[in-house]
């Protein structure tokens, strides 16, 4: 496989191809996900790849995975590219492609929602707390301003959009759609996770502001986490350090990215839609030591560098 390509290509059914993720089937109990390095912004597929993104947004789910031990089921079997190949004949002769992005996982039925948790008012939430106090249409203590951090933290669902941005709804929607059991399972289990990689990564001098889960059902019934976790593009990652409530925070993701595109809308050189406009070198260089800097202070290990 040319990672640097649109697209992975692998021996087994293609079931779906993701802005970043492409999705495999192996047989009816497990899938296999291979993270490229497509990165897009403002809902726009750029052309250019980010060296070693998919590797960082595997390596990095794998590891909190393994971090959280028996915390809470999720899907992974393993993202060792030579016990996949084992597991999955199929596959023999691929470890290089898959090595380092690639994540053998059990199948489920995903639920339809975003499951969000915010430590913080930022993003998304700030916007519609500053237009009317409220989120989701709740209404929220006023006085806050940008960057507050929520005690407790707030559970804050939204719509999956497969195109377009997400949609927050309150917590009575979700009931709504998936039922009272579902829903508080979701919003227990979504609570767990955050809480427990908050502490770590606190430790490690990041602030993770928000983040989203998604949860599926497998054959047997277990509500399982799955997809990426705690990751650069699911979460907002701040360094501690420079935290200071009032303002928007840097953060360790695809910020130099979105500062030029915003700066391309600015000179009216790009109308926010596609074809998006190319991107410096130097750009793509910056986004990519953004990733592999969370990766690298999260786990306290370089990453293991793949083909890209």
């Amino acid at each position: 496989m040319n990672v640097r390509a649109a697209a992975s290509s692998i021996p087994l059914p293609l079931l779906r191809r993701g802005k970043v993720r492409d999705v495999y089937v192996v047989d009816e109990a497990r899938l296999l996900l291979v993270a490229s390095d497509r990165v897009s912004a403002f809902d726009v597929v750029m052309h250019e790849r980010v060296p070693h993104k998919g590797a960082v947004l595997t390596q990095l789910t794998a590891w909190w995975l393994r971090a959280f031990g028996a915390l809470v089921p999720h899907h992974m079997l393993s993202a060792d590219a030579d016990e996949i190949v084992a597991a999955v004949p199929a596959l023999a002769g691929c470890q290089r492609a898959l090595a380092g992005r690639a994540m053998l996982c059990i199948r489920t039925e995903v639920f339809p929602i975003e499951c969000v948790v915010r430590g913080y008012l930022s993003g998304s939430a700030w916007k519609e707390y500053a237009a009317s106090g409220t989120l989701a249409g709740e209404a929220l203590p006023a006085g806050l301003v940008e960057s507050d951090r929520f005690d407790p933290p707030r559970f804050s669902p939204a719509t999956k959009a497969e195109t377009g941005h997400d949609e927050n709804i309150p917590l009575a929607e979700v009931r709504r759609r998936l039922g009272d059991d579902a829903a508080n399972a979701l919003e227990t289990l979504s609570r767990l996770v955050y809480a427990r990689g908050r502490d770590l990564a606190a430790s490690r001098g990041i602030i993770i502001a928000d983040t989203k889960f998604e949860f599926g059902r497998d054959g047997a019934g277990t509500i399982r986490l799955i997809d990426e976790v705690l990751t650069p593009d699911s979460s907002r990652f701040w360094p501690a350090e420079s935290y200071t409530p009032g303002r928007s925070q840097p953060s360790f993701d695809k910020q130099p990215l979105r500062d030029y595109l915003e700066g391309e809308r600015r000179a009216g050189r790009w109308n926010g839609e596609a074809p998006p406009p190319p991107l410096p070198a130097a750009v793509v260089e910056a986004t990519s030591r953004r990733y592999r800097d969370a990766f690298e202070r999260i786990t306290g290990a370089p990453l293991a560098l793949t083909d890209s």
